[in-house]
């Protein structure tokens, strides 16, 4: 690592530690990109084929990203997809656009999805190509990434496997130099929600325990039904950040529900995004988001 890059880790790491501001979560991928278009008023007739679907989505990602709204004030991380890591904003690869014109530090998306829902939960796909993807991360200048499981009921087994797996990759991605957040998502629809948290809570705290000392993860939460069940993990010295996902709350409940536990910051994506329009002018586009960004900002400061 060379010195300049060595200065780029550090400075982005004590960002990500302690800064107030929040994470964007700009990663939707395959599945996940028709509705994002769709929302954003995108109608499925604008594209005929994934390659045009996925311009589509780039520019909205990069009408967000150079906006005068978005800036790494109030704004922490933008987490990526890998085409989004690939491609290139204003002529600049995007993790250097947003870290040095920016100072938004940048984050890549490596799950490969989610897997048929077992023992109550949803693991992810096993990650045939995440060597590769962890290399082209760094190469890239990426500080870390995230991975996403989803727990749907309060089954001891499924919720233990979600962490266990979680944790597996976390420490591969530990090991090749990058931070990984562990996102064990509780749906919020979920009939047994808040014991699915107290399960997850109490394996979150066990594979805590178990992080040799220096290694830190991020964790991305569901913002949980008991104001304030993960305030230990906030200061917990295995753990960098504490994030909160939006998990199809509207961004009015997400923030008020955000606001309430403190030391957690939100990674929303849906919720940041809601108003967004193509068919915005410029300046409605930036006061929409601008307005967006300052209310997540401020519950996440709360």
């Amino acid at each position: 690592m060379t010195e300049n890059q060595t200065d780029r880790t550090s400075a982005q790491r004590e960002k990500m530690a302690s800064a107030p501001g929040f994470i964007a979560a700009l990663d939707q991928s395959g599945g996940s990109t028709p509705k994002a278009l769709e929302r954003y008023g995108v109608a499925a007739d604008a594209w005929s084929s994934e390659e045009e679907m996925f311009d589509l989505v780039h520019r909205m990602r990069t009408r967000v990203i150079t906006s005068p709204a978005f800036t790494g004030e109030k704004i922490l991380a933008a987490i990526l997809f890998e085409r989004t890591m690939n491609a290139e904003i204003e002529g600049r690869p995007t993790g250097d656009y947003l870290w040095n014109v920016k100072r938004v530090v940048p984050i890549l998306k490596v799950d490969e999805g989610l897997a048929d829902e077992a023992d109550g939960v949803q693991l992810m796909k096993e990650m045939t190509k995440l060597d590769a993807l962890l290399d082209a991360a760094n190469a890239h200048g990426m500080f870390g990434t995230k991975m996403r499981s989803v727990i749907k009921h309060a089954d001891a087994h499924g919720v233990a496997a979600v962490v266990a797996q979680q944790f597996f990759y976390a420490n591969r991605i530990l090991d090749a130099g990058l931070v990984p957040i562990v996102e064990p998502e509780v749906d919020v629809k979920a009939p047994d929600k808040a014991e699915a948290e107290t399960l997850l809570k109490s394996q979150l705290d066990e594979y805590l325990a178990g992080l040799p000392d220096g290694r830190q993860v991020m964790l991305k939460l569901t913002l949980p039904s008991q104001d304030n069940l993960y305030a230990d993990l906030v200061g917990h010295p295995a753990v960098l950040r504490v994030v909160a996902l939006s998990g199809g709350y509207s961004r009015e409940e997400a923030n008020a529900l955000l606001a309430r536990n403190h030391g957690v910051v939100a990674s929303f994506s849906r919720a940041l995004l809601e108003g967004l329009s193509a068919q915005q002018s410029e300046e409605e586009f930036d006061a929409t988001l601008g307005a967006s960004i300052d209310a997540i900002y401020a519950a996440s400061i709360a």
